[in-house]
């Protein structure tokens, strides 16, 4: 019996007319230069930088724009969130030494003209071209086509989805934006809409209706994917890179010898990761009753929010070592009537536990080790250098 091929995969020599197809695998080249590159092969939009551009860099002047990520990068940690239809991309600043709309490439110039286009009107988003995501590949030089992209987000506020972030790096302070966009629900970009794709001009035949809908009515058609078991399997929640992984280990390494210090760390870890407001309590380590720590979380508007109480419980444990039943039956059982528990770990929770606890419906918020990894990038704390001074002047274990 032929194996079943779940998503599809074009070969390098077949690129120049495929059409985009959802998770597909577009095949480097077997140069050993830039000529292998899949992306100029496929779009022709050049060879090099996470913004590429079918026309010059200017709202009204290109047919369409390319985002690719590598995915790698510490201190620019672009996301894609399969379950939401949501992306965080990060733009073309990312070096001291620019002012936030000069970079070479015009990419963030770009990103600004247009979300402003985005919070115009109907006649301004006609300019927006289509927005194609690819990630990279899991071989070589080959990349997996992601969606079509708007930018913007159902919900979010004007002033969250472009937002000019600081950044320090060899000792000069510099400017960078976190946009936010949305993949729509297009299982397939064809070629034959594709090759009539002109600036200012996208809603010809063939045109995908979601993206007719968003640029005539600004709706979103998000493409969302609820998950097909309802707990994360090992792999979700490691580290997803290499530099990720030394992130947790150094952080397991910082408090191998004092580890009821990582609870603080732990409760701090939640906090940054939880809506402004959120507060906690460390308790005694000797009499904990199963909680390292107790707070508050709010919810509702911030003039007027209500509070819910949790209990979280902290685990410092080697990437290998799982999180098994025991350990987090202790945290469920103490916590109390319209309250919520959060399990914090440097490593991962086994299937049986996480497993129970999900098909049990305890309320439990699980932050395994490739979430804290996520946390401390979106914090700018994504580098080795910067994560380990982050943790000595956090939380001193000398005496502890």
């Amino acid at each position: 019996m032929q194996k079943r091929t779940i998503y599809p995969v074009v070969p390098f020599d077949s690129l120049g007319g495929a059409d985009l197809v959802l998770d597909a695998t577009y095949k480097g080249g077997a140069q050993k230069n830039l000529g292998a590159d899949p992306l100029a092969k496929l779009l022709p939009v050049g060879n090099q930088g996470g913004f590429r551009f079918a026309g010059p860099p200017r709202l009204g002047a290109c047919s369409y724009v390319v985002l690719f990520s590598s995915g790698v990068d510490p201190d620019w940690p672009d996301t894609i969130d399969l379950q939401t239809g949501r992306v965080c991309y990060y733009g073309d600043n990312k070096e001291p030494g620019c002012r936030l709309h000069e970079t070479k490439r015009g990419g963030n110039e770009f990103l600004r003209q247009m979300f402003e286009a985005l919070h115009a009107n109907a006649a301004a988003r006609q300019l927006v071209p289509p927005v194609f995501v690819f990630q990279k590949g899991p071989m070589g030089r080959d990349i997996v086509f992601r969606g079509m992209a708007a930018p913007g987000a159902e919900a979010l506020m004007p002033m969250d989805d472009l937002v000019a972030v600081w950044k320090t790096k060899r000792g000069s302070r510099f400017q960078n934006y976190r946009a936010t966009l949305t993949l729509l629900d297009c299982e397939t970009v064809p070629r034959r809409w594709m090759s009539t794709l002109r600036p200012g001009a996208s809603l010809g035949e063939g045109c995908p209706d979601a993206w007719r809908l968003w640029v005539e009515r600004g709706v979103y058609h998000a493409l969302e994917s609820e998950p097909t078991i309802s707990y994360r399997p090992k792999k979700q929640q490691l580290p997803r890179t290499e530099s990720d992984r030394r992130l947790i280990q150094a952080t397991h390494a910082y408090f191998r010898s004092r580890p009821h210090r990582f609870e603080e760390c732990a409760a701090k870890l939640w906090q940054m990761a939880a809506p402004p407001g959120t507060t906690y309590d460390l308790t005694r380590p000797t009499r904990d009753g199963g909680r390292d720590a107790i707070g508050t979380f709010p919810i509702g508007p911030l003039s007027d929010p209500i509070r819910i109480d949790f209990a979280l419980e902290a685990k410092c444990y080697a990437l290998d070592n799982a999180v098994g039943v025991a350990d987090v039956a202790r945290l469920i059982s103490r916590i109390r009537h319209r309250q919520f528990g959060v399990f914090v770990t440097t490593s991962f929770v086994g299937e049986q536990a996480y497993e129970e606890i999900r098909q049990d419906g305890h309320p439990v918020v699980i932050i395994s080790s490739g979430d804290i990894a996520e946390i401390l990038r979106n914090r700018q704390l994504g580098s080795l250098e910067t994560a380990e001074a982050w943790l000595r002047q956090q939380f001193s274990i000398e005496g502890a």
